[in-house]
């Protein structure tokens, strides 16, 4: 017996010795460049309106890199604040700036580990899961929780939306210039909060389903951590937007599918069968 378990310890040592830490660093740029809540405002969407920045948070999670073959291998996420249950939490506002009223915490690094191997490529998912197990194999409920009882980053309050439609998986906001004009008045906040719609069930037994679950895929072939970082390229989600005005339904696009701000940003980001144009890979 005595020697069984030592050949079990000698394994998971192997195992682990065998895995290296990979840190995937993330940020957030517009007109080429880094845009947080200090940087000036900076034109972007088909009408070139000159926006500053209010928000910018998003969940990932599914995250794997890819060899030669095509295959992937999960990396494992280090449990902390800002990830768990194999969810990550990048928040690239600092309640400073334009971003007055958000929190103070900014988290652009993703940390984790993988067997040691020769990788070409990353891959994530933008959103939250409905559920993961925890390491004694029991099922826990993410997306669809209550986030006064889930574990941080789960527990954002600012990123919760309500029990049944989950969390926001995507919440950019901008201050547009003049501010957003609609029908009857103008407002100063251009929002977008991506997450899931036409959700119904019970939460508290686990059995949510929705309608549109969107969840983003993202596949980065080429991808090296150790020389490049991911980019969420506003300039490519605003392509179609005109962020100084708005043709009815929230202010923006809260991922109503008949809110006439919402196509154009569900294709950019892959919702469509085209492909995602949001984020790509830059050197650091």
């Amino acid at each position: 017996m005595h020697k069984l378990i030592l050949l079990a310890a000698l394994a998971a040592a192997a195992t682990a010795a065998s895995a290296d830490p990979v840190a995937i660093d993330f940020r957030l740029a517009a007109g080429g460049r880094p845009f947080d809540c200090a940087s000036p405002a900076r034109p972007l969407g088909r009408a070139a309106t000159p926006v500053r920045l209010r928000d910018a948070r998003l969940y990932l999670h599914g995250f794997a890199l890819l060899r030669r073959d095509g295959s992937t291998v999960p990396l494992q996420l280090q449990p902390s604040d800002w990830q768990v249950h194999g969810v990550a939490l990048i928040d690239f506002e600092d309640g400073s700036g334009g971003c007055s009223g958000g929190s103070a915490g900014v988290h652009t690094r993703v940390l984790g580990d993988v067997p040691a191997g020769d990788y070409t490529g990353l891959a994530f998912v933008v959103g939250v899961p409905v559920q993961a197990l925890d390491d004694d194999g029991r099922r826990v409920l993410l997306n669809h929780s209550n986030p006064e009882l889930a574990p941080p980053p789960l527990d954002s309050q600012a990123m919760a939306w309500n029990w049944q439609a989950g969390r926001k998986f995507v919440k950019i906001e901008v201050l547009p210039e003049g501010g957003v004009r609609r029908a009857g008045d103008t407002v100063r906040v251009w929002t977008l909060h991506l997450g899931s719609t036409g959700c119904q069930g019970d939460v508290l037994a686990g059995s949510v389903a929705c309608r549109q679950p969107n969840r983003v895929e993202v596949r980065l072939d080429g991808f090296d951590p150790s020389r490049q970082q991911v980019e969420l390229d506003l300039d490519a989600l605003f392509a179609a937007s005109d962020l100084g005005r708005d043709a009815g339904g929230s202010a923006g696009c809260m991922s109503a599918p008949d809110d006439p701000e919402c196509p154009p940003l569900f294709a950019a980001f892959g919702l469509t069968p085209a492909p995602q144009r949001v984020f790509r890979g830059v050197a650091k």
